[in-house]
């Protein structure tokens, strides 16, 4: 199939491409990997009348790594960042993610955007507590906001980026000393999206006790459900994975039964959690 027929704009610089998305507004649709864009254009599930590619937008392809965490650019691609091993659960989650020819276009930040509550990295951002930049133009100045994952995220493909703004970057909090991560899916093939996958993030006091830990689960939920298990893991991790699945809701469809996404969850959060206390002791 063809998409349907729309204005193709290329700019060079973001203030030209925030000009553009702000002139444009809920008629545009901005390109960076396309992983996802063009196979829904091609399928007709989208009509924009305006194409806004940023990729000529060189500033916006950086990734910086710091004490405090990593900053991804818009135009970062998958294969980008998982090569730079910034962040250990990042680039577990990216490894995870479809096959390596998608990986080499699709970009981290349009991964966000895109809000598939299937998709790895969503549920990364949400489990960290990490935020999104969102930057307009707006009286003839660029005006940026931070938004937190719990608000970024807002339903099934739907995030809060406004008509006319642009995500340009994402920002992942570090890990921490004595803190592990783990992240366990199933597929019915290695690249498919998981049935349902879990993310986890332990943390252990000085005497080697765990003083947090949390996942977020995939596939479960119209976002990544988020389900903080500090108190019930004191009870070993088999409690907290059953915590876990109190928490979702899973639903029927053409791929799993919502009582058997029910009991995978419960299987794959005691093995992140308990690969995640692992890696933190192992750290400590």
């Amino acid at each position: 199939m063809k998409p349907p027929p729309f204005e193709y704009h290329a700019p060079r610089d973001l203030d030209d491409a925030l000009r553009t998305l702000a002139r444009v507004g809920t008629d545009g649709k901005v390109l960076a990997g396309g992983q996802s864009l063009i196979p829904m254009l091609n399928m007709r599930l989208m009509a924009p009348a305006h194409l806004v590619d940023i990729n000529r937008v060189a500033s916006l392809d950086g990734v910086e790594a710091g004490a405090a965490g990593v900053r991804v650019g818009a135009l970062a691609r998958h294969s980008q960042v998982e090569r730079g091993r910034s962040h250990p659960l990042l680039t577990r989650a990216l490894r995870l993610v479809a096959h390596p020819v998608i990986r080499n276009r699709g970009t981290v930040v349009g991964s966000l955007a895109h809000a598939d509550p299937a998709a790895e990295l969503p549920a990364v951002l949400a489990v960290l507590d990490g935020s999104v930049r969102l930057a307009r133009w707006e009286s003839g100045r660029i005006a940026t906001r931070e938004v937190g994952a719990r608000e970024f995220l807002v339903g099934p493909m739907e995030s809060a980026v406004r008509p006319g703004e642009l995500a340009v970057s994402a920002f992942f909090p570090a890990l921490g000393p004595r803190t592990g991560a783990a992240f366990e899916e199933l597929a019915r093939r290695h690249g498919d999206y998981a049935l349902a996958g879990v993310c986890a993030v332990v943390r252990l006091d000085e005497d080697g006790q765990v003083a947090a830990a949390r996942v977020a689960c995939t596939g479960v939920g119209p976002v990544p459900v988020v389900v903080d298990v500090t108190e019930a893991s004191r009870d070993g991790w088999d409690a907290a994975a059953r915590r876990v699945q109190e928490e979702i809701e899973p639903e029927d469809d053409i791929h799993a039964s919502a009582a058997y996404r029910r009991h995978l969850v419960g299987v794959l959060a005691g093995r992140a959690l308990g690969g995640a206390a692992r890696e933190a002791a192992g750290g400590a």
